[in-house]
């Protein structure tokens, strides 16, 4: 055992050593000098441990020293990577260039932030005669996938960690389609960084502004997003009057500014913004979690200031504006916050309405598609039915939503709206990821004109229901921090009563199909086959109840969590809610108890 840890120990050392010959950051570096001079093994393990993975959604961690963290060295090293993958992919890159984004996060300790890592990896391209067009201040992630596509550029780059906490940062990627990158890309570009580890003869000398290679392209993306919008606004002489008001916090992210400039290009009245949270503030000093999908705590300066400016609707946006949130007040004076099934169920039949006034052509609508992942609420798949559209269901995360809407675009197909429930909302196909934008300005215009008609938000949703039936969700998480137990876990599902064997019922319910996307089983396949992509690297299984009722269990590919997304969807003409919740509360309490078993297999829930 000595032998294997002072083998361990020397190994350490070198990279230690190694670090400190390439790294330049003053701040850095003497964290790393200190602990070696100390011997702290313990904590040269954490930083030097293991490389951050570069994954489908780039690079996310913390900021800090050692090859695990953000910092200026992982960054030009990253960066390298990429840019080698991307000379094998493109002929045309020195021709095209990429787009360059960054949010307001900053780590003084490590000297790291957006901005300067956006800096570091812009001055890495151009240094091989790549054209880069960085953005000169602070933008929406949405931002650089629209600039991809509407520049024609072969990729981009959003610095940013979204609604992570306030150490973390992270290195979005999307190909030339405007799209997240899926697999192989992922891989290649794995690959490629591990072979370009040394920083370049150039990578520390910031020679950017003076460089003919260097682009903003701020004013006219600005510009050109807001127009390409304002396609989606069909009642402006309903926004130039309505009396509703709107309040909007940024959660000290990039937010303010856009949203403001999107009620703007809409005629409407620029929402109350919430003075504490407007401005980007990488402390995040007023909120535990910048992130509003975690609900009314990261709310409660907002509902203030709708209480006294007499607003009714809420809208708040994570720090890099890529997602939303919206509360509205109720008859009796509390607040209700929409789960992101509500307000994609909202936003679908609105898209959809707008879309049908527009296009009388009956023939229009077999081109017509929506799409959302498959833990969110299938309420899209009924209007569907109903109304005569497509609807898809894709893997988790924007990244598939992203790409397979651009695949049906290139066919002709007409992708009108994506979601997941993670309330993320693709409400204008000039941006093929999640748009926190848009989608605030379009919740506005869906308010003003259901105010004309003496209609709230909750009551369309209830009408939404009504018309094409119930659909009730119920989603939570378990907290593991040894991945044998999970393993274990959805291994003794797959082989619940003997090899090969999944379970029958769950408590008193019984289970007609079931999908398991680690392994690439469908039972509801004629070849038992699954037509979604799987991969062996995350747990998923998906359980079909007699009942109509739906329970995916997944592992988080950022977090030591098991979560589960349940989902009754009832046929429409049964309005018997209660009835239904208390259904669906039955069957989330077997799932927990039989296929959880959280007391054996030690789980944390997830506390409110």
């Amino acid at each position: 055992m000595a032998a294997r840890s002072s083998a361990g120990d020397a190994a350490l050392s070198r990279a230690a050593a190694q670090w400190l010959l390439w790294d330049k950051n003053p701040k850095t570096s003497a964290i790393v000098k200190q602990l070696v001079a100390e011997g702290n093994a313990g904590v040269l393990q954490k930083y030097f441990g293991s490389r951050m993975e570069f994954g489908t959604a780039g690079l996310r961690a913390a900021m800090g020293a050692g090859i695990s963290h953000m910092n200026d060295l992982t960054i030009i090293q990253t960066t390298q990577g990429f840019c080698r993958y991307l000379e094998k992919n493109f002929s045309d890159l020195k021709k095209r260039g990429v787009v360059i984004g960054f949010d307001a996060r900053a780590h003084p300790s490590s000297g790291g932030s957006s901005k300067r890592f956006a800096r570091l990896a812009a001055n890495t391209f151009i240094s091989q005669g790549v054209p880069v067009y960085l953005f000169s201040d602070i933008t929406p992630t949405p931002f650089v996938p629209y600039t991809v596509t509407h520049l024609k550029l072969c990729a981009g780059i959003m610095v940013t960690a979204s609604h992570n906490p306030k150490q973390d940062n992270g290195y979005k990627v999307y190909w030339e389609n405007g799209a997240q990158i899926i697999s192989p890309h992922d891989k290649g570009i794995s690959e490629a960084i591990e072979e370009n580890q040394e920083p370049w003869p150039q990578a520390w000398d910031d020679k950017l502004d003076s460089s003919l290679l260097l682009h903003d392209p701020y004013a006219t993306i600005s510009k050109d997003y807001f127009k390409d919008i304002q396609k989606h606004c069909f009642h402006r002489n309903i926004n130039k009057e309505t009396k509703l008001k709107f309040v909007h916090t940024s959660v000290h992210g990039v937010g303010h500014k856009f949203v403001q400039l999107a009620f703007k290009a809409f005629d409407l009245c620029p929402p109350f913004a919430v003075l504490e949270q407007k401005d980007p503030d990488p402390e995040f000093p007023t909120v535990k979690y910048p992130n509003p999908e975690e609900g009314k705590g990261v709310l409660t300066l907002s509902f203030a200031l709708a209480e006294k400016d007499g607003a009714k609707i809420i809208l708040a946006n994570d720090p890099d504006a890529d997602r939303l949130a919206v509360a509205e007040k109720q008859e009796g004076g509390e607040w209700k916050v929409f789960s992101g099934n509500e307000l994609g169920a909202l936003l679908g039949w609105w898209i959809f309405t707008c879309w049908k006034n527009q296009n009388q052509n009956a023939c229009a609508i077999k081109d017509v598609y929506m799409l959302s992942s498959t833990v969110s609420s299938k309420i899209l798949r009924a209007i569907a039915l109903k109304e005569g559209f497509h609807f898809e269901e894709t893997l988790t995360g924007f990244k598939w939503m992203g790409n397979r809407a651009k695949q049906l675009m290139d066919q002709g197909k007409a992708v009108l709206f994506a979601f997941e429930e993670a309330i993320g909302y693709m409400c204008c196909p000039a941006v093929l990821d999640k748009d926190g934008v848009s989608a605030a300005v379009i919740t506005a215009e869906m308010a003003s004109f259901l105010a004309t008609r003496n209609l709230s938000l909750s009551q369309q949703l209830k009408a939404v229901y009504d018309e094409y039936g119930f659909h009730i969700t119920k989603a939570s998480y378990f907290i593991c921090h040894d991945p044998k137990i999970i393993e274990q876990l959805f291994e003794n599902l797959r082989n619940y009563d003997g090899k090969n064997t999944y379970p029958k019922f769950c408590g008193r319910f019984k289970i007609s199909g079931i999908r398991d996307l680690t392994t690439g089983y469908d039972s509801s396949q004629p070849d038992r086959k699954a037509i979604l992509p799987t991969s062996k690297s995350s747990q998923m299984i998906t359980f079909t109840f007699a009942n109509g009722g739906v329970a995916t269990m997944r592992t988080s590919g950022t977090e030591p969590k098991i979560k589960y997304y349940s989902e009754l969807c009832a046929p429409p003409g049964n309005s018997d809610v209660e009835q239904l919740k208390k259904e669906l509360d039955e069957l989330i309490n077997a799932l927990e108890k039989q296929f959880f078993q959280p007391e054996k297999n030690n789980l944390q829930r997830k506390t409110e």
